[in-house]
């Protein structure tokens, strides 16, 4: 069960406990349930004030074991409930309070309604940030969000919003910048990318249109199981193109 973030003296205040660790490690040790957790996306959830790691006087992130428990049970909210971060952030609170607040089941009906299973499995709500919190969390301005876009390589769902992984997108191209990387040039990428999509979505369609509930279900799983094997293989063949060995 969640203990509360609260617990503990010296949250947010210089860590001076060997126990706690640095956001490298947390990373090794949330890869394991998490293959596709990036320091980028840890450092947006504490953006978004779900988690509250300690910090050293020279201001590096160290974390908790309970920090690290928590950010367990937000990415098991997103991956297997599809929770925006509003509902997720009311949760931790419940329980923080000690009270018990079932998750939503995938396939699961409200009201028995059979009628609106085909749109639940056409797309579950994901974790969505507005451009502000987009362009505080990636540390970017309106001038190199509007270029990116502007390729293709970030781009605003139908309400305005953004999907929570755009950070990661962001963080990486701001980072490919650095050596001399631009926008222009990761269009290929892009194309690249949209086509393993298209692959992966040819496969899991019929699952998705099935009328059983809980087939839709399995099609949300082998997406990502399909999606973890192509990024996989495309690091892979890139490593083998370049003739090197990538951590």
């Amino acid at each position: 069960m969640l203990r509360s973030p609260s617990g503990g003296a010296g949250r947010g205040t210089a860590a001076t406990d060997s126990g706690l660790m640095s956001i490298g490690t947390v990373l090794t040790v949330l890869r394991e349930e998490f293959p596709e957790v990036t320091i980028s996306k840890i450092r947006f959830l504490e953006a978004e004030g779900l988690i509250e790691p300690q910090r050293t006087p020279s201001g590096y992130r160290k974390f908790s074991a309970e920090d690290v428990e928590r950010l367990g049970l937000v990415l098991r909210m997103q991956r297997d409930h599809y929770l925006p971060l509003k509902v997720i952030r009311e949760h931790l609170e419940a329980l923080e309070r000690g009270e018990a607040v079932p998750l939503p089941v995938l396939g699961q009906q409200r009201q028995g309604d059979a009628e609106a299973a085909p749109e639940a499995a056409e797309g579950p709500t994901a974790a969505r940030i507005g451009r502000t919190e987009l362009l505080a969390a990636a540390g970017i301005d309106e001038a190199e969000l509007a270029e990116w876009e502007s390729y293709g390589l970030i781009s605003a769902l139908p309400d305005g919003a953004y999907d929570a992984e755009v950070v990661t997108v962001a963080a990486l191209v701001a980072e490919l910048g650095r050596f001399g990387i631009e926008p222009r040039h990761l269009r290929l990428m892009k194309a690249a990318a949209e086509r393993e999509a298209g692959l992966v979505d040819q496969v899991v369609a019929p699952l998705r249109r099935h009328r059983n509930p809980q087939t839709r279900t399995h099609a949300e799983a082998r997406t990502r199981e399909l999606a973890g094997l192509t990024m996989r293989l495309h690091a892979a063949l890139v490593r083998t193109a370049l003739g090197v060995r990538l951590p």
